[in-house]
C-alpha cells in the first residue's frame, strides 16, 4: 500500500514530498530509494510495490527540483540557492533517521539510480555507519577535467543569467552525447530503455521531460567530482555490502567500462563485500527494461543475502 507524506527540507523553505509503500505486517528489511536527475519518485511504483510484497518496507524522496517537491515550473531541475547538493545529501538523512525511528533495528537498505547512484556513494561516505547494504545503480566515472569544464560553464552561465537558467548547450553537453549512441533513434529518450512504452510515458510527463537549470547541472558535476574524491571513497566503511549494478548498454556508465572503474576502485580501496552485475542487452533504467521481471528478482536475492541472522 503506498501513502505520501511530506517533510521540511534543509534549504529552509522546499517541503519535500516522499511516497511509502507497506507491506503487509512488520517489515524484514527497509528500502530507501534515491532516485535520478528529472525523474520523480512515483516512477518506482512497480518495483517499490514488488518489494513490499515481499515484506519491505520501502520509502524514498522527490530531490529538491524534482517531482512534487517542487511548487512551481520555475524550480524544475533546481536545487538551492546555497550548497545544493549538500542540501539533497541531508534531506536523504532526514529520510532515513525519520525511518528509523519508526522501524528501529530493522535491516536498511538504500538503493540510488543514475544521479541518485553519486548522490549515494557520497552518502556513505559520511553517513555508511549503520547501513545493512546499498545498491549504487546505473552509475558512472566521469574525467575530472570534463567535471571541472562543466562547472565552469555553468558559473559562467549563471553570472549572465542567473541560476535558474536553462542552458541547451550544457543539455546537449551532457544528455546528447546519450541519445547519439543509439543513433538512428526514435526519440531523444531512447537511451533510456529498450521499453517503447516507458520511454514515451517519461517524454509525456512533465516531471521528466524538461531541461536542468544550470544550478542542477552544476550541483550534479559537484555531486560527481565529489563522488570520485580519493578521500571520500577512503571514508565508505569497509565492510559495507555494495551491489554496483547497470546494464551494459547505458550510456551514464560508458557501456560497462565507467561502472568496471567504479568497481576496481572501491575493490583497490578495500571494500569487502562487493558485487557488480551488468545485464547484457540493457540501457540506463534497468528497473524499466524489458527484463525487468529478473532484475527484480536479482536485487531481492541480493537483499535477502544480505539480511542478518536472526538470533
Amino acid at each position: 500500500m503506498k501513502h505520501d507524506f511530506y517533510y521540511p527540507s534543509h534549504d529552509g523553505k522546499t517541503i519535500i514530498h516522499a511516497a511509502e509503500w507497506l507491506p503487509k505486517g512488520k517489515p524484514s528489511a527497509i528500502l530507501q530509494l534515491c532516485h535520478g536527475m528529472c525523474e520523480h519518485i512515483g516512477r518506482y511504483d512497480d518495483f517499490a510495490s514488488f518489494l513490499a510484497e515481499n515484506g519491505f518496507y520501502v520509502v524514498g524522496n522527490d530531490h529538491l527540483g524534482h517531482g512534487a517537491s517542487v511548487i512551481s515550473e520555475e524550480e524544475l531541475g533546481y536545487f538551492a540557492e546555497k550548497d545544493g547538493n549538500l542540501c539533497v545529501l541531508k534531506d536523504l538523512h532526514t529520510l532515513r533517521r525519520t525511518t528509523e525511528r519508526r522501524f528501529p533495528h530493522v535491516p536498511y537498505f538504500i538503493l540510488g539510480h543514475s544521479m541518485g547512484s553519486y548522490l549515494l556513494r557520497q552518502y556513505i561516505a559520511r553517513c555508511g555507519k549503520g547501513l545493512t547494504g546499498v545498491i549504487v545503480m546505473g552509475t558512472g566515472s566521469e574525467t575530472a577535467a570534463s567535471l571541472a569544464a562543466g562547472k565552469a560553464i555553468c558559473r559562467s552561465l549563471a553570472s549572465v543569467r542567473g541560476w535558474h537558467f536553462r542552458s541547451k548547450i550544457v543539455d546537449a553537453m551532457v544528455l546528447g552525447e546519450y541519445s547519439k549512441a543509439f543513433s538512428p533513434y526514435r526519440t531523444v529518450g531512447d537511451w533510456l530503455t529498450r521499453d517503447e512504452a516507458i520511454v514515451d510515458a517519461c517524454m509525456a510527463d512533465p516531471l521528466c521531460n524538461y531541461v536542468f537549470t544550470v544550478n542542477g547541472y552544476y550541483n550534479l558535476f559537484l555531486a560527481v567530482e565529489d563522488a570520485q574524491s580519493e578521500p571520500v571513497i577512503a571514508a565508505i566503511p569497509k565492510n559495507l555490502p555494495i551491489l554496483i549494478i547497470s546494464g551494459e548498454k547505458d550510456p551514464v556508465g560508458n557501456f560497462g567500462k565507467g561502472v568496471r572503474e567504479v568497481f576496481r576502485t572501491y575493490q583497490t580501496a578495500g571494500i569487502v563485500d562487493l558485487e557488480i552485475k551488468l545485464y547484457e542487452d540493457d540501457r540506463h533504467e534497468i528497473l524499466n527494461e524489458l527484463d525487468r521481471d529478473e532484475v527484480y528478482q536479482y536485487l531481492l536475492r541480493w537483499l535477502m543475502l544480505h539480511l542478518p541472522e536472526q538470533s
